[in-house]
């Protein structure tokens, strides 16, 4: 990994956790504790789940020197990207918060993203990887994750890697898709137009459009020809002609004249970005609700089953022991009737009784009295098969089904107590503090 590191106007030291923040770490600790985690117990459920991320994800896409650095040194407060006419940035950078400022190169970057290690079947991506991490709480940041993309050219310009590919990848994973059109002429670049408009086929609802450098367009009819341009050129894709198409105008005010001619509209984009992250909140407090009902139900079917299988195996043994009976039965009876032939009463006195051995000598011998005598081979022989049949459909019916052990049925337990009483109540508890922050705990039940 190597490391560069640089001073900041921002301590960590006064960094502080936000409700927002707070919410979605303890939502992550849910699944990922060492101990008790969701993670764990769904996969000794055989259930897959997913840790829910902590941080948004904000795409930007434009031509070279459209302003996608700059947008971020503005949202983050903090000059952390290069910026200038010329191509900046030449890979992927990534820019999150955290504890110090550091930059990481394309490895350590995918240990720190292990959801973006995909990158790596594409040739020449991760040599090209690179994160900024920046000490910033301003606006929002804490929570979000820009990936500031390069810039896109038409032409001769050979880019190290499949740009195209790996920009279409990156928007599957991303929550927002941020791209800008500058006014200076290579706002209709095809290779943006063509990215986007596949990116628009799949995640429509994740772009946003902007027109960056808004005050060098000229007057407001300069403007407004850039705009209807940039328009029409985009209705000519079907994959991008919409109704209700936005583009608002933006521009980064300390880059500015002191009396632009146009309205900044770049707080819009600073909106976009927090009403991503409380969705993101809201489907993460959602998604645990969903994964805590998924787990008791999984739990439920296993007991019941359990229940099912212990009483079907009771029947089984049950049908087994009869039919197992039966089977030891004939050839008893058989030896009786060959040990009564033999003189062997005395023998059956002294085992059961004087009284009992003669009522069994007496059945015995009337039972194979009915069958002549010419016929007695064929009585043996029934006799065995008699026994073979029957002690073969006792196997058969007395086949039992696994059951859990003791200690399971006790663990199912405990995890179905665990997720009913101590998840689903930090999940509602959670869900209030969010809520409150919007209607205030007057309105809270």
């Amino acid at each position: 990994m190597s490391r560069k590191t640089r001073a900041s106007a921002n301590a960590p030291e006064n960094a502080t956790l936000s409700v927002n923040e707070r919410i979605l770490k303890d939502c992550h600790s849910l699944y990922v504790d060492e101990e008790r985690g969701l993670i764990g117990i769904s996969e000794k459920l055989d259930l897959a789940l997913l840790a829910p991320r902590k941080k948004i994800t904000v795409l930007l896409i434009g031509n070279h020197s459209a302003g996608k650095s700059s947008f971020i040194n503005w949202y983050v407060e903090e000059h952390v990207q290069r910026t200038g006419v010329a191509i900046e940035t030449q890979g992927f950078t990534f820019i999150t918060s955290g504890r110090k400022r550091e930059s990481l190169t394309g490895n350590a970057t995918l240990h720190l993203y292990p959801h973006f290690e995909p990158l790596r079947k594409l040739q020449g991506v991760v040599d090209y990887l690179t994160t900024e991490i920046s000490t910033s709480k301003q606006k929002k940041f804490s929570l979000v994750t820009f990936v500031d993309s390069p810039g896109l050219v038409d032409g001769d310009m050979v880019y190290p890697f499949d740009v195209d590919e790996s920009l279409t990848w990156l928007g599957d994973l991303a929550d927002l898709i941020f791209v800008f059109f500058d006014p200076m002429g290579q706002a209709l670049c095809k290779r943006t137009l063509n990215i986007v408009e596949a990116l628009n086929h799949k995640h429509p609802e994740r772009i946003r459009f902007y027109l960056t450098k808004a005050d060098t367009a000229g007057s407001d009819s300069d403007r407004q020809r850039v705009m209807m341009q940039i328009v029409q050129e985009l209705c000519k894709r079907p994959g991008l002609n919409k109704a209700a198409f936005d583009m608002p105008a933006i521009f980064i005010p300390s880059l500015t004249a002191k009396n632009p001619r146009c309205e900044n509209q770049i707080d819009q984009a600073a909106k976009e970005v927090s009403k991503a992250i409380d969705q993101m909140i809201q489907s993460t407090l959602n998604t645990l609700e969903k994964d805590c009902k998924l787990i008791s139900s999984t739990v439920d079917e296993k007991l019941e089953r359990d229940v099912v299988d212990r009483s079907y195996n009771l029947r089984a043994r049950g049908k087994g022991l009869v039919c197992g009976g039966l089977g030891l039965f004939f050839p008893m009876l058989l030896f009786l009737h060959l040990l009564t032939r033999a003189g062997g009463g005395s023998f059956l006195e002294s085992v059961v009784g004087e009284g009992l051995a003669n009522e069994v000598v007496y059945y015995v011998t009337w039972l194979f009295t009915v069958v002549p005598d010419d016929s007695h081979t064929y009585a043996y022989a029934a006799n065995l098969f008699l026994c073979l049949v029957f002690l073969m459909v006792a196997r058969y019916v007395s086949r039992t089904r696994p059951t859990l052990p003791r200690r399971e049925r006790r663990a199912l337990a405990d995890v179905r107590t665990y997720v009913q009483d101590s998840v689903k109540t930090r999940k509602a508890q959670l869900y209030k503090e969010y809520l409150q922050q919007s209607v205030g705990s007057e309105f809270m039940s």
